[in-house]
């Protein structure tokens, strides 16, 4: 981890756990609430250390109950992932208004609209430490004045915080390459991701075994098939149609093989008509639809293929690797950091069908290399990528970039209770929860 400060001057930023001290308020600003798993569990070990949480999302059926699981405030603003200038200009305004009332201490951002928003809105609010989390940069696979666009918004969000940080190393390069940002700026917290796995808990395939069965009954797939796993939102940049056409070949060759697809389509960056066709219509191809419980699904599956265009850091890649399920994915940047080529996975060359059709033929025809990688897979995630490692770096960067900018323990209401019972303009009512952590 970067940064000239050493124990003792880490420390007295924040106040230990227990102290009855006042806390400090952290705001994350997460544009949609599907990507609220981002923080998941980590809000809570932040409030057992000091931290008021207030998440600010936009409205959605997950929203209330994240709030209540997690035991903070949660805040519904609509933040369309398009740009959309007049309808982002009113969000700023209401973001600007909740956090002159929430007066938080750190704003912690993440995806690229809620980085864009969150940084402008808590630059204007004078917040004392401002924190982007890039997870994904979407120009990368853009192309002309999208990606102008797409790019200027990634800098814009770069150059008002006062830290970045980079989800996995190889983005990091990216986000450098491409002048996005300065090397001296922007951080990968130890081998990467942003929440990392809960391999030793829910992601433990030995909690699942029944589940293996249970979901094949279910979704009408033989106990005996050897079933192909695929996770993910179905949009082109995932890959779907290299997806579709290995699976057609594949098909062919193996009677016995299924294809389980755990997602939903959709109007960005859709899939062509052809491939959500074979998808629909194949009686070997199970449409699942979009899953909150996805490790049931991992259970039932024996290899998980990702043929992503672009990536963060997989959560995909990590969740299944826990499951110790092998994994076909792309040499990308994002996909490379979570799985050993040969070793845990297979890596092919983006948007290349017949290799990826090659490299899950390799696991259809050989359990034991299966198995093999699926272990090496679910060690590697519980030696590297352990959720509580993950959150206790992030952390100390917390303490770290509150010393470097002055900020103490000053009294302060918790932003939950400050809020309660006042409306904070256009914020919707039934989308808060007003929960003290």
């Amino acid at each position: 981890m970067s940064g000239p400060s050493g124990k003792e001057a880490t420390e007295s930023a924040i106040d230990p756990p227990g102290s009855g001290l006042p806390e400090i308020p952290l705001v994350h600003v997460i544009n949609v609430p599907f990507a609220l798993h981002f923080v998941s569990g980590q809000v809570g070990f932040m409030a057992e250390r000091g931290f008021a949480i207030s998440v600010i999302t936009s409205p959605g059926e997950q929203v209330e109950a994240f709030g209540q699981r997690e035991g903070v405030a949660v805040y519904g603003l609509e933040m369309p992932r398009r740009i959309t200038p007049l309808r982002d200009l009113v969000t700023l305004w209401r973001m600007y208004r909740l956090f002159r009332r929430i007066r938080p201490t750190i704003v912690h951002a993440h995806t690229p609209k809620g980085g864009l928003l969150g940084m402008i809105c808590a630059w204007l609010a004078r917040v004392p430490v401002r924190i982007y989390h890039i997870r994904a940069l979407p120009f990368v696979t853009a192309s002309g004045p999208q990606r102008v666009l797409l790019r200027s918004t990634e800098r814009v969000a770069c150059a008002l915080a006062h830290h970045v940080l980079c989800v996995s190393h190889s983005l990091r390069t990216v986000a450098i390459d491409d002048g996005i940002c300065s090397a001296a700026k922007v951080q990968v917290l130890l081998g990467g991701s942003g929440n990392g796995v809960d391999a030793a808990g829910r992601f433990d395939p030995a909690r699942w075994r029944q589940s293996r069965d249970e979901m094949r009954d279910r979704h009408a797939i033989p106990r005996d098939a050897l079933v192909i796993g695929f996770i993910g939102r179905l949009v082109h940049d995932k890959g779907v149609v290299q997806l579709v056409e290995a699976w057609k070949a594949l098909r062919e060759e193996h009677p016995e093989l299924h294809l389980l697809v755990v997602g939903g389509f959709e109007p960005r960056d859709p899939v062509p008509a052809a491939a959500r066709t074979v998808l629909c219509g194949d009686p070997r191809v199970h449409m699942v639809g979009w899953a909150t419980n996805t490790p049931p699904y991992y259970a039932a599956s024996d290899v998980v293929v990702l043929p992503s265009h672009r990536e963060g850091l997989s959560n995909v890649l990590l969740e299944a690797s826990a499951m110790a399920l092998p994994v076909v994915t792309t040499r990308i940047p994002g996909c490379m950091d979570v799985v050993e080529d040969g070793v845990t996975g297979t890596l092919c060359p983006v948007r290349d069908a017949a290799a990826l059709t090659n490299a899950i033929r390799g696991y259809v025809r050989d359990a034991e290399r299966r198995r093999r990688h699926g272990r090496a897979g679910r060690e590697r995630v519980l030696r590297e990528f352990r959720r509580e490692a993950i959150w206790e770096a992030v952390h100390a960067e917390y303490r770290r970039l509150l010393t470097a900018n002055g900020c103490s323990a000053a009294p302060t209401l918790r932003a939950a209770d400050r809020l309660a019972g006042s409306d904070a303009d256009g914020v919707t009512r039934d989308a808060v929860t007003a929960s003290s952590p």
